[in-house]
């Protein structure tokens, strides 16, 4: 079993190596075997035409929670197949995505995301999504 601490580290080196995650200013806040947590701060360039943040970057989140999640529990995945669901326009200051897996298989790992606005106290979901992901072997 993976310490936090230890996944944390381990997951917040791996965004390093990410130009398209340094380009966000996308930060790892919380881990855990089998979860991740990232935060991404409103920027004005995240908006699509109404001002929401762009359907693009809500599924980079929830692909990457779900990427960083199966990355707690073993190094190379690539995801196969992803689905986002949209609930409501993504407005908020502070996006919070979280990531779990789901289920652990030799080849593959189905994952699955939320994302909320501001507090994920606040209930506000967003988007949800499903991510298959292969391994690296």
């Amino acid at each position: 079993m993976i310490e936090a601490e230890s996944a944390l580290e381990k997951l917040r080196s791996i965004s390093k190596t990410s130009a398209f995650n340094q380009w966000l200013g996308l930060e790892v806040t919380a881990a855990s075997e089998g979860r991740a947590e990232l935060q991404l701060a409103w920027r004005r360039e995240f908006g699509q035409y109404s001002g929401f943040l762009h359907a693009g970057i809500v599924g980079a989140l929830i692909d990457t929670a779900c990427g960083f999640a199966a990355a707690t529990i073993t190094v190379e995945v690539l995801a196969a197949h992803n689905s986002v669901n949209f609930f409501r326009p993504a407005v908020a200051t502070r996006f919070i995505a979280q990531g779990k897996i789901l289920k652990l298989g030799k080849r593959q790992i189905f994952c699955s995301a939320e994302l909320y606005g501001d507090s994920v106290a606040d209930k506000r979901l967003l988007a949800s999504g499903e991510v298959i992901l292969m391994t690296g072997s």
